[in-house]
Protein backbone atom coordinates (compact mmCIF):
# COMPACT_ATOMS: atom_id res chain seq x y z
CA UNK A 1 0.00 0.00 0.00
CA UNK A 2 2.82 2.67 0.28
CA UNK A 3 0.81 4.46 3.32
CA UNK A 4 3.17 6.92 5.49
CA UNK A 5 2.55 6.04 9.16
CA UNK A 6 3.87 7.04 12.37
CA UNK A 7 6.89 9.20 12.58
CA UNK A 8 7.14 9.25 8.59
CA UNK A 9 3.89 10.34 8.50
CA UNK A 10 4.53 13.01 11.46
CA UNK A 11 7.34 14.47 9.18
CA UNK A 12 5.17 14.94 6.09
CA UNK A 13 2.54 16.47 8.26
CA UNK A 14 5.48 18.88 9.79
CA UNK A 15 6.83 19.33 5.90
CA UNK A 16 3.26 20.36 4.95
CA UNK A 17 2.51 22.35 7.81
CA UNK A 18 2.88 25.76 6.27
CA UNK A 19 0.89 25.54 3.43
CA UNK A 20 -1.95 22.93 4.75
CA UNK A 21 -4.17 26.03 5.53
CA UNK A 22 -4.09 26.96 2.01
CA UNK A 23 -4.80 23.52 0.54
CA UNK A 24 -7.98 22.82 3.04
CA UNK A 25 -9.32 26.19 2.14
CA UNK A 26 -9.63 25.27 -1.54
CA UNK A 27 -11.66 22.40 -0.81
CA UNK A 28 -15.38 23.66 -0.69
CA UNK A 29 -17.16 23.17 2.23
CA UNK A 30 -14.30 21.81 4.49
CA UNK A 31 -14.97 23.86 7.14
CA UNK A 32 -18.33 24.27 7.00
CA UNK A 33 -18.44 20.09 6.97
CA UNK A 34 -16.13 20.51 10.53
CA UNK A 35 -18.85 22.76 12.27
CA UNK A 36 -21.66 20.06 10.92
CA UNK A 37 -20.01 17.29 12.10
CA UNK A 38 -19.38 19.41 15.38
CA UNK A 39 -23.28 19.97 15.95
CA UNK A 40 -23.79 16.61 15.57
CA UNK A 41 -22.49 15.34 18.89
CA UNK A 42 -25.85 17.02 20.02
CA UNK A 43 -23.53 18.38 23.19
CA UNK A 44 -25.88 21.20 24.97
CA UNK A 45 -26.10 24.84 25.26
CA UNK A 46 -22.91 26.49 24.95
CA UNK A 47 -20.78 23.59 26.59
CA UNK A 48 -20.21 25.72 30.14
CA UNK A 49 -18.79 22.85 32.24
CA UNK A 50 -18.00 20.14 29.53
CA UNK A 51 -14.16 19.06 28.77
CA UNK A 52 -13.71 17.94 24.92
CA UNK A 53 -11.05 16.30 23.43
CA UNK A 54 -9.82 17.62 20.07
CA UNK A 55 -7.85 14.69 18.98
CA UNK A 56 -5.34 15.14 15.80
CA UNK A 57 -6.19 18.97 15.77
CA UNK A 58 -3.87 19.50 12.41
CA UNK A 59 -3.51 23.32 12.04
CA UNK A 60 -7.15 23.76 13.92
CA UNK A 61 -9.76 23.91 12.11
CA UNK A 62 -11.09 21.36 13.60
CA UNK A 63 -10.40 23.04 16.91
CA UNK A 64 -12.38 26.13 15.58
CA UNK A 65 -15.35 24.37 14.47
CA UNK A 66 -15.97 23.08 17.85
CA UNK A 67 -14.99 26.20 19.74
CA UNK A 68 -17.27 27.90 17.52
CA UNK A 69 -20.11 25.21 18.51
CA UNK A 70 -19.01 25.47 22.57
CA UNK A 71 -17.69 28.60 23.43
CA UNK A 72 -17.55 28.00 27.26
CA UNK A 73 -16.55 24.18 26.98
CA UNK A 74 -12.87 23.58 28.19
CA UNK A 75 -10.97 22.08 24.98
CA UNK A 76 -7.40 20.07 24.68
CA UNK A 77 -6.08 20.17 21.22
CA UNK A 78 -3.76 17.44 20.31
CA UNK A 79 -1.68 16.65 17.54
CA UNK A 80 1.69 13.88 16.93
CA UNK A 81 3.10 16.74 14.16
CA UNK A 82 5.09 19.45 16.03
CA UNK A 83 4.95 21.81 12.33
CA UNK A 84 0.81 21.45 12.17
CA UNK A 85 0.35 22.14 16.45
CA UNK A 86 2.81 25.26 15.66
CA UNK A 87 0.63 26.79 13.41
CA UNK A 88 -2.47 26.03 15.68
CA UNK A 89 -0.60 27.59 18.66
CA UNK A 90 -0.34 31.04 16.82
CA UNK A 91 -4.00 31.59 15.77
CA UNK A 92 -5.97 33.55 18.14
CA UNK A 93 -8.10 31.08 20.62
CA UNK A 94 -10.35 32.25 24.10
CA UNK A 95 -9.57 31.32 27.00
CA UNK A 96 -9.99 27.39 27.83
CA UNK A 97 -8.01 25.98 24.10
CA UNK A 98 -5.01 24.07 25.56
CA UNK A 99 -2.74 22.44 22.99
CA UNK A 100 -0.61 19.37 23.22
CA UNK A 101 2.01 17.61 21.33
CA UNK A 102 1.24 14.28 21.74
CA UNK A 103 0.16 10.87 19.15
CA UNK A 104 -3.26 9.70 19.51
CA UNK A 105 -1.22 6.05 20.55
CA UNK A 106 0.39 8.03 23.54
CA UNK A 107 -1.89 10.27 25.27
CA UNK A 108 -1.72 9.24 29.06
CA UNK A 109 2.19 9.65 29.15
CA UNK A 110 1.68 13.42 27.49
CA UNK A 111 -0.83 13.95 30.26
CA UNK A 112 -3.95 14.04 28.25
CA UNK A 113 -6.18 12.14 30.68
CA UNK A 114 -10.06 11.76 31.26
CA UNK A 115 -12.16 12.10 31.88
CA UNK A 116 -14.00 14.06 28.55
CA UNK A 117 -17.83 14.80 28.24
CA UNK A 118 -16.99 14.60 24.37
CA UNK A 119 -14.16 13.40 21.96
CA UNK A 120 -13.54 14.82 18.45
CA UNK A 121 -11.12 12.83 16.40
CA UNK A 122 -11.07 14.93 12.42
CA UNK A 123 -9.63 12.94 9.05
CA UNK A 124 -7.50 11.09 11.91
CA UNK A 125 -8.02 7.10 12.01
CA UNK A 126 -7.02 6.04 8.80
CA UNK A 127 -4.13 7.74 9.34
CA UNK A 128 -3.15 5.46 12.99
CA UNK A 129 -0.87 1.64 12.51
CA UNK A 130 -3.94 0.79 14.92
CA UNK A 131 -7.18 2.32 15.21
CA UNK A 132 -9.12 -0.11 17.48
CA UNK A 133 -6.58 0.61 20.06
CA UNK A 134 -6.94 3.85 20.08
CA UNK A 135 -10.58 3.46 20.24
CA UNK A 136 -10.26 1.96 23.22
CA UNK A 137 -8.04 4.37 24.76
CA UNK A 138 -10.38 7.14 23.80
CA UNK A 139 -13.47 5.10 25.13
CA UNK A 140 -11.65 4.84 29.00
CA UNK A 141 -11.44 8.74 28.49
CA UNK A 142 -14.78 9.46 28.60
CA UNK A 143 -17.50 10.10 30.66
CA UNK A 144 -20.01 7.16 31.17
CA UNK A 145 -22.41 8.96 28.90
CA UNK A 146 -19.71 11.06 26.59
CA UNK A 147 -19.76 11.03 23.13
CA UNK A 148 -17.43 10.18 20.28
CA UNK A 149 -17.70 12.37 17.18
CA UNK A 150 -15.08 10.89 14.04
CA UNK A 151 -15.40 13.07 10.93
CA UNK A 152 -13.24 10.73 8.48
CA UNK A 153 -13.25 10.12 4.75
CA UNK A 154 -14.92 6.67 4.42
CA UNK A 155 -16.03 6.18 1.14
CA UNK A 156 -19.60 4.28 0.78
CA UNK A 157 -18.25 1.48 -1.18
CA UNK A 158 -19.84 2.30 -4.68
CA UNK A 159 -17.03 2.63 -7.41
CA UNK A 160 -18.55 5.73 -8.16
CA UNK A 161 -17.28 7.47 -5.16
CA UNK A 162 -14.30 6.01 -5.04
CA UNK A 163 -13.92 7.11 -9.18
CA UNK A 164 -14.51 10.37 -7.52
CA UNK A 165 -12.64 10.61 -4.84
CA UNK A 166 -9.46 9.27 -7.30
CA UNK A 167 -10.40 12.23 -10.45
CA UNK A 168 -10.13 14.93 -7.42
CA UNK A 169 -7.07 13.47 -5.74
CA UNK A 170 -5.41 12.91 -9.04
CA UNK A 171 -6.71 15.85 -11.18
CA UNK A 172 -6.46 18.53 -8.66
CA UNK A 173 -4.85 18.04 -4.98
CA UNK A 174 -1.70 15.89 -6.03
CA UNK A 175 -0.74 18.17 -8.60
CA UNK A 176 -1.02 21.26 -6.77
CA UNK A 177 0.37 19.73 -3.33
CA UNK A 178 3.43 18.39 -6.13
CA UNK A 179 4.18 22.19 -6.74
CA UNK A 180 4.12 23.20 -3.31
CA UNK A 181 6.69 19.98 -2.46
CA UNK A 182 4.19 18.08 -0.26
CA UNK A 183 3.36 15.56 -3.19
CA UNK A 184 4.00 12.97 -1.25
CA UNK A 185 1.74 13.57 1.65
CA UNK A 186 -1.09 13.98 -0.90
CA UNK A 187 -0.26 10.77 -2.46
CA UNK A 188 -0.71 9.21 1.05
CA UNK A 189 -3.96 11.01 1.32
CA UNK A 190 -5.33 9.39 -2.02
CA UNK A 191 -4.01 5.81 -0.70
CA UNK A 192 -5.05 6.01 2.89
CA UNK A 193 -8.63 6.44 1.97
CA UNK A 194 -9.06 3.86 -0.89
CA UNK A 195 -7.09 1.30 1.65
CA UNK A 196 -9.03 2.52 4.71
CA UNK A 197 -12.62 1.42 5.86
CA UNK A 198 -15.86 1.50 3.98
CA UNK A 199 -18.23 3.48 5.98
CA UNK A 200 -19.99 0.39 7.61
CA UNK A 201 -16.78 -1.33 8.05
CA UNK A 202 -16.08 1.70 10.16
CA UNK A 203 -19.16 1.53 12.54
CA UNK A 204 -18.70 -2.11 12.80
CA UNK A 205 -14.94 -0.58 14.59
CA UNK A 206 -16.91 1.53 16.66
CA UNK A 207 -19.27 -1.45 18.08
CA UNK A 208 -16.17 -3.36 18.10
CA UNK A 209 -14.26 -0.70 20.32
CA UNK A 210 -17.41 -0.76 23.21
CA UNK A 211 -19.25 1.73 21.68
CA UNK A 212 -23.09 1.95 21.03
CA UNK A 213 -25.80 4.33 19.76
CA UNK A 214 -23.54 4.31 16.66
CA UNK A 215 -24.86 6.77 13.75
CA UNK A 216 -23.03 7.02 9.97
CA UNK A 217 -23.92 10.63 8.55
CA UNK A 218 -23.14 11.92 5.39
CA UNK A 219 -21.66 14.97 4.28
CA UNK A 220 -23.22 17.14 1.69
CA UNK A 221 -21.86 18.18 -1.20
CA UNK A 222 -19.33 16.71 -3.54
CA UNK A 223 -18.06 14.46 -0.46
CA UNK A 224 -21.37 12.62 -0.86
CA UNK A 225 -20.12 8.88 -0.26
CA UNK A 226 -16.85 10.11 0.42
CA UNK A 227 -17.08 11.78 3.47
CA UNK A 228 -19.38 10.84 6.96
CA UNK A 229 -19.67 11.57 10.52
CA UNK A 230 -19.63 8.87 12.98
CA UNK A 231 -21.36 9.71 16.38
CA UNK A 232 -21.35 7.27 19.08
CA UNK A 233 -21.77 7.15 22.85
CA UNK A 234 -19.52 5.35 24.93
CA UNK A 235 -21.59 2.37 26.06
CA UNK A 236 -21.24 -1.21 27.86
CA UNK A 237 -23.12 -3.18 25.31
CA UNK A 238 -23.51 -2.81 21.86
CA UNK A 239 -26.35 -2.04 19.38
CA UNK A 240 -26.81 -2.49 15.72
CA UNK A 241 -25.68 0.94 13.93
CA UNK A 242 -27.91 3.23 12.38
CA UNK A 243 -27.73 5.19 9.32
Amino acid sequence: MNLLRDEALAAAFDHAARRYDTLVAANPGYHAHLRRSVRRLGLPGQGAGLRVLDLGCGTGASTAALRSALPAADITAVDASAGMLERAVAKPWSAGVTFVHAPAEALTPAGVTGPYDAVFAAYLFRNLSDPDTVLKTVRTLLTPQGRLGVHEYTLSGRRTDRAVWTLVCRGIVQPTATVLGDGKLYRHLWRSVVHFDTADRFAERLHGAGFDHVRTLPLPGWQTGIAHTFVARHGATATKAKR
